[in-house]
């Protein structure tokens, strides 16, 4: 029996410890279940859903990068009915949060995947990924301008009882006003970073390595980025937080929870160590048993600037 609390409350989505997975670096779930013990996990974010089914990009489509990944994937995915038929039942046999990151092209497309989620209960909450290009607005993200953010939440929120946190992009001059954008729209937390926008070239054939020519760059190059982001989000709104982006190990996830994230989402770690996340949470039960320190949410927004 552990002799510290790993629980952590983000105002009603109560977790067993801070670790979930990121969305599109665990698949549905099921296929890491061979590798680790998903009861485990504080909670399985599953790969952004869609209305339909969605074969995505042309490859090639991932390129590794000097301490990082290069992906255009294009949200492949098997579409939220396929999805509540083949992947959720099993799923819900596990103790551990199911969130169910959910995409589209319009408001309406989001809201009718989420209001499809609420009625097949098992779900424990929703991760609105912002970043989408909204197709009624020339393609402009959803999530680069407070309005469009704001519009969508609140939109979403009228909608369904679930628990709401929305995903922000990276891709913006100034986090905050997102932020509280989402914050008044009735956003229930907040999660960050997506992936930067990059590129990489073949400098033998001049094309890029990517068929869709940029991609979304994750790994340990934007922690930084991503730590940076978290602490400005934190400090604009009232809602959790939850930190994303380049954490690979126990010592990454101190430092999002020491500026005051949450929880933390684990990422492009998955596919160079398919039980990093359990590994993690016991490092984090081992530090705190160590330190002497009873209790996980002790550490949380604790940093120190003076």
């Amino acid at each position: 029996m552990s002799k510290v609390n790993l629980a952590v409350d983000l105002n009603g989505l109560k977790l067993k410890n801070p670790i979930l997975t990121a969305s599109g670096t665990f698949g549905y779930g099921l296929e890491y279940a061979p590798y680790l013990d998903l009861n485990r996990l504080g909670g399985v974010v599953v790969k952004g859903l869609s209305l339909w089914e969605e074969e995505g990009t042309s490859p090639p489509r991932i390129w590794e990068t000097a301490s990082g990944m290069l992906n255009a994937i294009g949200l492949q995915n098997i579409g939220v009915e396929r999805f509540i038929a083949e992947k959720l039942p099993k799923l819900k046999e596990y103790d551990t949060a199911i969130i169910a990151n959910i995409w589209g092209k319009t408001i309406d497309d989001y809201l009718k995947v989420a209001e499809r989620l609420e009625k097949v209960g098992g779900i424990s909450a929703l991760e609105v990924n912002i970043s989408c290009p909204n197709i009624k607005k020339g393609g402009m993200s959803f999530g680069v301008s407070p309005d469009s953010a704001y519009d969508i939440t609140r939109r979403l929120n009228e909608a369904t009882s679930l628990f709401l946190i929305v995903k922000l992009s990276p891709n913006v001059a100034d986090i905050k006003p997102i932020a509280k954008a989402v914050e008044e729209g009735g956003a229930d937390a907040i999660s960050l970073i997506n992936t930067l926008i990059g590129m990489a070239v073949d400098v033998e054939t001049k094309r890029p390595r990517l068929k869709n020519i940029t991609g979304g760059l994750s790994g340990p190059a934007i922690k930084p980025v991503a730590l940076r982001m978290v602490y400005e989000a934190i400090k604009a709104v009232q809602i959790p937080v939850i930190g994303i982006g380049g954490i690979m190990d126990l010592y990454d996830v101190l430092e999002f929870l020491i500026v005051g994230a949450r929880a933390v989402e684990i990422g492009s770690a998955n596919f160079v160590n398919p039980r990093v996340t359990i590994e993690i949470i016991e490092a984090l039960e081992g530090y705190l048993e160590e330190k002497g320190i009873p209790d996980v949410n002790e550490i949380i927004a604790t940093l120190e600037v003076e």
